[in-house]
């Protein structure tokens, strides 16, 4: 039996450049994590996961499920990386055993809070698949390989960062420079000390049963060349940079900066719901730094502290949110 676990990820700095040819620097969460099992059987079986649910106590139910999980659940993901991981076997002719598994997933991620969940069932499941077939997959190729699952097989609006962090399953700084990854095919990928991380935090909402959807135009606009876009993603890379280059040499006051102006210059161009807007101002005011980890419905930051942690969970509490401390 082949256990694969990988766990959920925060964006420290410079997202969502990423996706704008930027850098960035993104970490693993280990409090969170996707778990698959996978063992020979006499043909290919997926086995329903936490968000494929079939039974519901009624229609209201039904509904908040599927605000939650979408129609369709963890299948989708995972026959997505199926298919890509054959993909990639058939492209570069590799000869693979006749046989067949059964798979099952489960994921404890919080779903819709920005923290990677769909892609970390991808990896795992990529991560399982090479190892059953005993192939060999290079961890840059393969984080392209996760993403092409969910924008080329499933349509979903996606970067690289997410599947990078995931794959190295390490923290890791990256720079997506385009003319390398037009040559290269995909950014280049430095590994980070853990160690060099000072104490972080997460908070996230934990009664959410949708995600607020905030529209944006902004890749409409910086493909357009609009100048305050392309010089604000300019600029996250830049802070990504500072951030990066302060954490190591042990400057973590100038680190704390940069996780404050990430969110900042976000903000500059992006519209934010308001219950996320209300949730980095409460951390700030309590002395911590604070920006997104992801996409909006959770936050993180470093604080100062145990004094200063008990009062961030204690005052998240009150407006209905989780903390816990990050594990790298």
């Amino acid at each position: 039996m082949i256990e694969i676990i990988t766990p959920a990820r925060a964006g420290v700095l410079g997202n969502p450049s990423d996706g704008f040819f930027g850098k960035t620097l993104s970490i693993p969460v280990r409090n969170f994590c996707a778990k698959i099992v996978l063992f020979e059987w006499e043909r290919i079986e997926i086995l329903p996961g936490p968000s494929d649910n079939v039974i519901f106590n009624s229609t209201e139910d039904l509904l908040a499920d599927i605000k939650l999980n979408g129609y369709y659940g963890g299948f989708r993901l995972i026959k997505a990386a199926i298919k890509q991981f054959h993909d990639h076997v058939k492209e570069h002719e590799i000869v693979i055993p006749a046989k067949n598994f059964t798979l099952r997933y489960t994921s404890n991620i919080p779903r819709q809070v920005g923290f990677a969940g769909s892609s970390a069932i991808i990896t795992a499941t990529m991560k399982a698949l090479c190892q059953f077939y005993g192939v060999s997959m290079d961890k840059a190729v393969m984080a392209n390989r996760v993403l092409w699952s969910e924008t080329k097989e499933l349509g979903i609006a996606a970067g690289l960062q997410d599947r990078v962090v995931q794959v190295f399953d390490e923290p890791v700084f990256m720079d997506f420079d385009k003319d390398y990854m037009d040559k290269h095919g995909y950014g280049k990928y430095e590994p980070v000390n853990k160690k060099l991380f000072p104490s972080m935090y997460l908070a996230y909402q934990s009664s959410l049963t949708h995600k607020d959807i905030v529209h944006n135009d902004v890749r409409q606009r910086w493909e357009k060349g609009e100048p305050k876009i392309v010089e604000t993603m300019q600029k996250l890379a830049a802070n990504a940079v500072e951030g990066y280059d302060a954490l190591k040499a042990h400057d973590i006051e100038k680190f704390k900066v940069c996780i404050n102006r990430n969110f900042d210059l976000r903000a500059s161009i992006y519209p934010i719901a308001d219950k996320n807007v209300v949730m980095i101002k409460l951390a700030r005011k309590l002395g911590a730094t604070a920006k997104f980890p992801g996409s909006g419905g959770a936050i993180m930051g470093t604080y100062d502290g145990e004094g200063m942690y008990a009062k961030i969970v204690k005052d998240f509490k009150a407006i209905d949110c989780d903390v816990v401390k990050i594990e790298i």
